[in-house]
Formats: structure tokens, C-alpha cells, sequence
């Protein structure tokens, strides 16, 4: 590095320490993610011990000088057989942070290490009751708590959206005291017609099983359990995608709205499925959802500034 002439040594050297502190002090502000276990004394149904057996929680809280009060537990996409945890998992903490929402990844439990229905619906109501419980320590709004889910994650998100309960007031754990009610949902090229040829048929063995029992088919085709008391939800897919059909989506946004549930749905003419933030074709319109998503949030007054 060449000092130039006109500034002064001491002078040059104070401003290089003045940077080293700044640039300190911004890391030391910016929270790094943690991860710590959903069921810290065990998961429910859990069949032995490994790392398989106990899903995380993936903490990522924004920058204070960011934060909104918002929160949103995300379930990555994989067919209920695995999770695509890269770009339907950090990446989209990553951007909600930079929302100043804080961000909660469900590595929730699935076919790919040993587990069916209820395991993925258990994991995913538990971190709503965690992130509502702590709310004070995550700087959040107890009544500003959404979830996001891709393709299978999205029929998790949905599932959370439609099967859910206000706590048990007697109940021992005081987690489950807590409702786990999501105040809001965001559906990303979601599987949610199960039992039907525009489903996804390997998502609804893997969580469901080979012959499941119809009754139960149809409690989880969860267009058929929309309610009034469905939250207010968002959604968007593509016509092209032929993994999960744009009809999965528009099931449910009809349903929302025969229950007069606020939604909103964008179907794109391009693009596949499992998209994510769509980093990887810019040029596509499907690569705005985050933006319309974003004008959604703030439209509902989820991204105010926290006080």
C-alpha cells in the first residue's frame, strides 16, 4: 500500500483504525445463525438418538437497526424425503433478514431419515410455539409469526396453516401452552392436492405411506380444510412447472377465498419447478415473487418497524 504524500502518517494510520473498528463492529452486530433442537428432551415418536432423530431450529435474527418484529418459520422444499436447505432454506433467511424479518429454518424430520406423518407436522408447530414462546428474546411480535414453505415444505407451511391449535392451557411443557397458529403463510410452488393426479404422488407416500387410509388423504389435502380462521396467505407457481402443477395453488387460493381469507396468488408463465429466489434465471418474471411478496408483507403492515 503507497501513502500518499499529502496525507500525513499518523493522520493515515488513525484512519485505518478507525475501519478495522467499524468493520468490527459490524460483525460483532450482525447475529450469525445458530442451531438448536426443536425437542431439546426428545422429539415425540423419535426412533433412537442420531442427528436424524432430532431436528433443528436455524436461527438467523436481523441486523437490530433492521428488525421489524416480523418472524417466519421456513420449510425447505424435498418431497417429504429430503430438504433442499441451500436455496429454500439459508438463502431465503438471508433475504427475509435483510427485510428485517427473522428468520426460523425447520430441518424438520421426513421419509429420507425414517420418518412419516405426524413427525413433519409435529417439527414444524413446535418451532411456531418456540419462536411465539421467546418471542421477547427474538425481538419479535407474538402476533406477527408467519410461516413459508416450497413444493413439499409448502404443503408443511400449509398444513401448519390449516391444522393447528391455541395451546393447552393445562398443559405440562409450557411450550404447549402456546398456540401455534401462524399469523400469516407464504406458499412457493406448493404440493397440495393429495389423493389426486395433479398432486404430487412421491411427496404423499413419503409422508403418508403406500395405502394410506383415505380419511386421512383427505385431512391433508389441505385446500379441503381451509376456515375462516386460515391465515391470510400468499402464493405463487408457474404454468410450466410439471412437478407440481399451478393447480395446487389455485386449489387453495379458491378455498381461501370461499372463506373470505385475505390472499393473494401470481402464476408465472415461465419457469419449473423448484425455484427458490429464482437467483439462477433473473431474467424470468417469475424472479420478482420476492419483490411482490415484499410489497404483500409491508401492504399488511408485517414489515413496520418494530417499536
Amino acid at each position: 500500500m503507497t501513502v500518499s504524500p499529502r496525507l500525513p502518517f499518523r493522520r493515515f494510520l488513525s484512519l485505518i483504525v478507525l475501519l478495522l473498528v467499524a468493520a468490527s463492529f459490524s460483525v460483532a452486530t450482525a447475529a450469525e445463525p445458530k442451531s438448536e433442537p426443536i425437542w431439546p428432551q426428545g422429539a415425540p415418536g423419535a426412533l433412537g438418538e442420531t442427528a436424524n432423530d432430532q431436528p433443528q431450529l436455524i436461527i438467523s435474527l436481523p441486523d437490530p437497526d433492521r428488525a421489524t418484529g416480523a418472524a417466519i418459520v421456513i420449510c425447505p422444499g424435498g418431497g417429504y424425503g429430503h430438504l433442499a436447505m441451500s436455496h429454500e432454506g439459508r438463502d431465503v433467511a438471508d433475504w427475509l433478514n435483510n427485510l428485517g424479518v427473522a428468520a426460523f429454518v425447520c430441518d424438520y424430520r421426513h421419509r429420507g431419515k425414517g420418518y412419516g406423518h405426524p413427525a413433519p407436522m409435529q417439527d414444524v408447530q413446535r418451532a411456531l410455539r418456540i419462536v411465539r414462546a421467546r418471542a421477547k428474546e427474538f425481538h419479535v411480535d407474538p402476533q406477527r409469526i408467519g410461516v413459508l414453505g416450497f413444493s413439499a415444505g409448502g404443503h408443511l407451511a400449509s398444513t401448519a396453516a390449516t391444522h393447528f391449535d391455541a395451546g393447552d392451557a393445562e398443559a405440562a411443557d409450557p411450550l404447549d401452552r402456546v398456540s401455534c397458529r401462524p399469523d400469516f403463510a407464504i406458499l412457493c410452488y406448493p404440493v397440495i392436492l393429495l389423493g389426486n393426479p395433479l398432486g404430487h404422488a412421491g411427496s404423499q407416500k413419503n409422508l403418508l405411506g403406500e395405502n394410506a387410509d383415505p380419511a386421512l388423504i383427505a385431512a391433508f389435502s389441505n385446500e379441503k380444510q381451509v376456515t375462516a380462521e386460515t391465515p391470510p396467505t400468499f402464493l405463487w407457481h408457474t404454468s410450466e412447472d410439471r412437478g407440481v402443477p399451478p393447480q395446487n395453488s389455485v386449489a387453495f387460493y379458491l378455498a381461501l377465498l370461499d372463506a373470505k381469507v385475505p390472499a393473494e396468488l401470481h402464476i408465472f408463465e415461465k419457469g419449473g419447478h423448484g425455484m427458490g429466489l429464482v437467483h439462477r434465471a433473473p431474467e424470468l418474471p417469475a424472479a420478482n415473487w420476492p419483490k411482490l411478496c415484499e410489497a404483500w408483507l409491508r401492504h399488511r403492515g408485517l414489515l413496520n418497524q418494530a417499536d
